[in-house]
């Protein structure tokens, strides 16, 4: 099971999938207040409107964070985020993003779905191969 941790500021709930998170610090740069990586908890919505919340979560490029609003409930898995279309880019001293739907066949013939943004690892100093987990930063 991934793990997801969940935090509030009493209006919009953020979701975070450390499993997913790739360390591109968007949310860091975006939001400091928010998001330190050196207090625990990490992330504190609190902190935050909820415009300037979902600014910053929606620019998170692994998917590893996401949001709900109060009365929505949580969202059903990452079904709500699924893309018609599959778009790749190359990003910059860092992964392979994968955009949309896709299926991954692993080495052990194991099969994954993913449906929202998927980091490939082109380094491969990753632990959590074929995903980037962000070793190249360290």
């Amino acid at each position: 099971m991934d793990v997801r941790k969940e935090y509030t500021n009493g209006d919009l709930t953020v979701v975070w999938k450390p499993g997913l998170c790739f360390h591109a610090k968007e949310c860091v740069k975006g939001l400091p207040a928010v998001f330190n990586p050196k207090e625990k908890p990490w992330i504190k919505a609190e902190n935050a409107g909820i415009e300037e919340l979902k600014k910053t979560i929606n620019k998170c490029p692994s998917g590893a964070l996401t949001y709900y609003l109060k009365g929505e409930g949580a969202p059903e898995d990452e079904k709500q985020n699924t893309m018609s279309e599959t778009k790749v880019e190359v990003l910059e001293n860092g992964p392979l993003m994968v955009k949309g739907t896709i299926e991954i066949t692993h080495t052990d013939g194991s099969k994954e779905s993913k449906t929202r943004n998927t980091a490939f690892c082109r380094c491969g100093k990753t632990g959590n191969t074929p995903f980037c987990d962000g070793s190249h930063n360290n």
